[in-house]
């Protein structure tokens, strides 16, 4: 029977010995950090993606609806199933900014928001965070309210859909898997048992 390797002890931080911004764009900034490894002791630079945070949010309605967009991504150059979401702006806080997105991309509003959680979208090269939110019993109230860039149709899919849509490759935004893992995970039978 094969034995188990050794065990290692965790990861210490790197000291920072610079860090520069080297460029600044509308919605993040490159930065070039150069750090010691305290394992070896030599310096290597890394190349951060700073940018404030994100949200997104999960719009159910009374009768288990998900609102959704479909959007073009110039990233992938290809268009995306997702739920509402963007940047918090300065102004806003996390839950304020995904009500602000789920109004202005769908046009409906929420009776209830609800916190989710929080993941760092890749934290090997990005510092930021994206939150979020569940806006439950979610109601059409206006139209949409986009911004020059934005181009967006809003669809509906049953919530027991959802997996479904997932496996079969129609949702790949991956904060927009991680949302619905928080959500299903949340509403699980285990999750509830845990809560007890």
């Amino acid at each position: 029977m094969p034995g188990k390797p050794p065990e290692t002890s965790n990861p210490l931080p790197w000291n920072i010995l610079s860090s520069t911004i080297d460029q600044s764009y509308r919605i993040f900034n490159i930065r070039t950090d150069r750090a010691i490894s305290p394992r070896t002791g030599q310096s290597h630079e890394f190349f951060v993606l700073e940018s404030r945070p994100w949200v997104n949010i999960i719009p159910l309605t009374a009768d288990s609806q998900v609102v959704m967009v479909r959007q073009y991504r110039h990233g992938t150059r290809k268009t995306t199933l997702e739920i509402p979401g963007g940047l918090v702006e300065d102004e806003d806080t996390p839950r304020q900014a995904a009500i602000r997105e789920l109004s202005e991309e769908t046009g409906y509003s929420a009776g209830d928001v609800r916190f989710l959680g929080t993941v760092h979208p890749n934290p090997a090269i990005q510092n930021n965070e994206c939150h979020t939110y569940l806006a439950s019993q979610a109601v059409w109230t206006g139209r949409q309210s986009l911004d020059e860039k934005e181009d967006i149709q809003v669809v509906h899919h049953r919530l027991e859909d959802i997996p479904g849509l997932i496996t079969n490759g129609q949702i790949t935004h991956s904060l927009v898997l991680c949302a619905f893992f928080h959500y299903f995970l949340q509403s699980s039978p285990l999750a509830a048992a845990d809560r007890r």
